[in-house]
């Protein structure tokens, strides 16, 4: 498993799970940082995995 696929803070679920995928982090709006350094809930990646679809 890479960092990338690891889980982050600001996961709602583990990546890969059934009815998830990648969203724009909103402590960041999808940039990686939070004022100047790394953003804590992605990492630094600006993407975090949440649910999708309807129930």
């Amino acid at each position: 498993m890479s960092t990338s696929d690891a889980a982050k803070p600001g996961d709602e679920a583990p990546p890969g799970a059934p009815g998830t995928g990648e969203n724009l982090c909103r402590a960041c709006s999808g940039t990686g940082k939070v004022d100047t350094v790394s953003c804590p809930d992605c990492k630094g990646t600006g993407k975090v995995t949440t649910g999708i679809g309807g129930g």
